[in-house]
């Protein structure tokens, strides 16, 4: 939930969806009163059920309780690179609310549970909503990917168009199939 482009949310009946416009990210809430499958691919945004509570009792629901498992591993906790638990059984539970002095102040309160942390990491992301629409741009992986891989090893197209190592001492690549076909 590192929100660096526009987020947008969609409430939908049995799911709500969120759409983080970098590298056109997805994540779905199952708000449908579903568990947990037994079996289920490890994916990056994980696999989350959420619950909505009227908080206040006001007959509106204020605030989505969120729990997320099936996380892929190996994955660090943060920028930092700390490792979370080889095991990948870490659990994420998040309550995301707006915030009562100030309805344009979205407030994601996540606790993060896992083998390789000593308790559970607490931390608060807030989002400030953009009043004004905001035109959302396309970012594609793919488009102007400079890396190549060969034989298992990751290279770099120079700004030259030409192969280069993408590490200090790695070895060059075999050629030999791409130059053959070029001195004809």
């Amino acid at each position: 939930m590192n929100v660096i482009f526009p987020l947008e949310i969609i409430i939908t009946p049995n799911t709500t969806y969120m759409l983080i416009e970098y590298l056109t990210m997805q994540r779905r809430i199952f708000t449908d009163g579903r568990d947990f499958p037994d079996e289920f691919p490890p994916s990056y945004m994980g696999y989350s059920i959420g619950k909505w509570i009227d908080e206040d009792g006001d007959g509106k629901y204020d605030v989505l309780e969120i729990e997320t498992r099936h996380l892929k591993h190996p994955r660090a906790y943060d920028a930092s690179g700390a490792p979370l638990h080889f095991d990948a059984k870490s659990i994420v539970k998040e309550r995301i609310y707006l915030d009562k002095a100030d309805p344009n102040v979205l407030h994601d309160d996540i606790t993060v549970y896992d083998d390789a942390l000593v308790r559970p990491r607490v931390s608060n992301k807030r989002y400030v909503r953009e009043l004004r629409p905001i035109v959302w741009v396309e970012a594609i992986c793919p488009e102007g990917n400079p890396y190549v891989q060969l034989e298992g090893e990751i290279y770099m197209r120079g700004a030259d168009g030409k192969l280069m190592p993408a590490k200090k001492g790695q070895r060059p690549p075999d050629l030999r199939h791409f130059t053959e076909g070029a001195n004809k």
